[in-house]
């Protein structure tokens, strides 16, 4: 058994093999330059935000904070109003979420638990509607809200948000229902339970971490998206991600209010991961693991 032993831990050369160590020591490395390149950019951010205004246009820029200045944050508020486009903002993520998450169970229900003629095109269409790079669509989407005397509206900017957000919400909860066993709404049937209430009780507490994380993340697009609140909505009604550029004037760009401002727009993002963190984890794992 030690000659085994021996023999598994060399090569053929009589050199020993690298071991669990060091590849645990190069994922350890990968990680690290993962996280380093993807935190530098929001590093960077919040650097520039409370340093000094004259210091975020050096021509060379210290990588650490060369001071400390809340002063920014008080332009970014000054600047233009604020708390206007965070408004508006939050209307139409949330209500995108409530209406996705809604249709999009529903939607994924259908597709995952019943057999019916044209299923399958439907699956393939929604794959196919994800491949669309959104911009091809700014024309027709303004000429069809236009007609619908949607144009400038935050409901017409919320429709809009639901034909590339249902897309995403259905594909990604089908996964989650998939992995769920149809024995257990059997099981609950037999009980006694209709098909309605075998979801109500069964399926939608074993659904509930997917939804979590389907919901961040459509949050998180429609919180983010720039282009269509840009082209669709006049300057009065404009959302957050088009009010930072408030800060690019005839004069040049204020780079320092403008990360400030940023790092603002960012503040509802992270307290809604630090809210549904566990939650979300817990859903990426169902969503990954074949039940």
């Amino acid at each position: 058994m030690s000659s085994l032993a021996t023999s598994g831990r060399t090569s053929a050369t009589g050199r020993k093999s690298p071991g669990p160590r060091k590849s645990k020591l190069g994922w350890n490395l990968l990680g690290l330059f993962v996280f380093l390149t993807a935190g530098f950019p929001v590093y960077w951010m919040l650097n520039t935000a409370i340093k000094p205004a004259k210091d975020a246009i050096d021509p060379d820029p210290s990588l650490l904070p060369t001071g400390f200045t809340l002063d920014n944050f008080r332009r970014a508020l000054d600047i233009a109003d604020f708390w206007g486009p965070v408004g508006r903002s939050l209307i139409v993520s949330v209500s995108v979420v409530v209406i996705g998450i809604a249709v999009g169970m529903l939607a994924a229900l259908a597709i995952s638990r019943f057999a019916f003629r044209g299923r399958k095109v439907v699956i393939v269409g929604i794959l196919a509607v994800q491949m669309i790079p959104l911009v091809a669509m700014i024309i027709p989407v303004f000429l069809l809200l236009n007609d619908l005397h949607q144009y400038d509206k935050l409901s017409g900017l919320i429709l809009t948000y639901l034909t590339f957000i249902l897309p995403f919400t259905v594909w990604t909860l089908r996964g989650f229902i998939v992995n769920i066993p149809k024995e257990l709404e059997e099981a609950a049937m037999v009980d006694g339970c209709s098909r309605t209430g075998a979801f109500i009780r069964v399926v939608f507490p074993l659904l509930a971490p997917g939804l979590v994380a389907t919901s961040v993340y459509a949050f998180i697009q429609a919180w983010n998206e720039y282009l269509y609140a840009l082209m669709l909505l006049s300057q009065e009604n404009q959302t957050a991600t088009v009010w930072l550029g408030n800060f690019t004037t005839k004069h040049g760009t204020e780079y320092a209010p403008m990360m400030a401002g940023a790092t603002l727009m960012a503040v509802p993002i992270v307290v809604l991961f630090l809210l549904v963190q566990r939650k979300m984890a817990a859903g990426l794992t169902a969503g990954a693991v074949k039940g």
